[in-house]
């Protein structure tokens, strides 16, 4: 089975966000992905309530912050998003990014959110914009292997050891500006990957957008597209 496409919602401003995402249900996306730092879980929320779907039908996913990190902090960090949500369980809670400068503290959140899968308060936990190093730091103490690495993932910033760890682990790899719209390394230039001429020759080819072609590059190979 194919991991499905989700609606993210990083850079959307909150008064915009209950629209995009009423839409987005509307359209079938199932998957919803926010975070504490973009100061829109409660419009994504209250967007999942006006959609009229069963709870059960929406796969929720948002980040703890780095400023509460260490594990009561993490605890506190998932009852205020969860409060945010409007929902007692969190389909999938990861850490937003490692702390090298405190990665102690960072193993401590992760011992959190590790406590709140097996009190059933989340379905599942992982992290984002892990390394290889914090990764590897990660596994040697974990009791569970995170469910997902969230990272920057393009045809032209493939980040492939990290990916080839994660699946070495089992570790969906989720890839967010998974069509170059946030950095730009086409040639070394800040130029929009939807112009690369290869890639519109391709989408030429089969009559489909860049934009497609790039997702279709990454379900592919079987990862999660944000």
């Amino acid at each position: 089975m194919r991991p499905p496409t989700t609606l993210g919602v990083f850079q959307s401003p909150p008064k915009e966000t209950t629209a995009a995402v009423e839409t987005a249900l509307r359209d079938g996306y199932r998957l919803i992905d926010t975070a504490a730092a973009y100061g829109n879980e409660r419009e994504v929320g209250d967007a999942v309530r006006a959609s009229g779907l069963d709870r059960s039908a929406v796969f929720l996913e948002t980040k703890i912050w780095i400023s509460d990190y260490g594990y009561d902090e993490t605890l506190h960090g998932f009852t205020k998003s969860a409060r945010k949500l409007g929902v007692d369980q969190i389909d999938l809670l990861i850490l937003h990014q490692a702390l090298p400068s405190e990665f102690d503290a960072t193993l401590e959140a992760y011992r959190a959110l590790e406590t709140l899968l097996a009190e059933g308060k989340v379905r599942a936990i992982g992290v984002s914009n892990f390394m290889v190093d914090h990764l590897t730091r990660l596994l040697d103490s974990a009791s569970t292997v995170p469910a997902v690495n969230q990272i920057e993932v393009h045809p032209y910033f493939q980040q492939r050891d990290v990916q080839v760890l994660g699946a070495e682990h089992d570790i969906l790899t989720q890839a967010w500006s998974s069509i170059g719209g946030i950095t730009f390394y086409r040639d070394g230039q800040h130029s929009s990957t939807l112009e690369d001429p290869v890639i519109g020759d391709i989408a030429k080819a089969y009559e489909k957008t860049p934009a497609q072609v790039m997702l279709r590059w990454h379900l592919q190979r079987g990862r999660s597209v944000i």
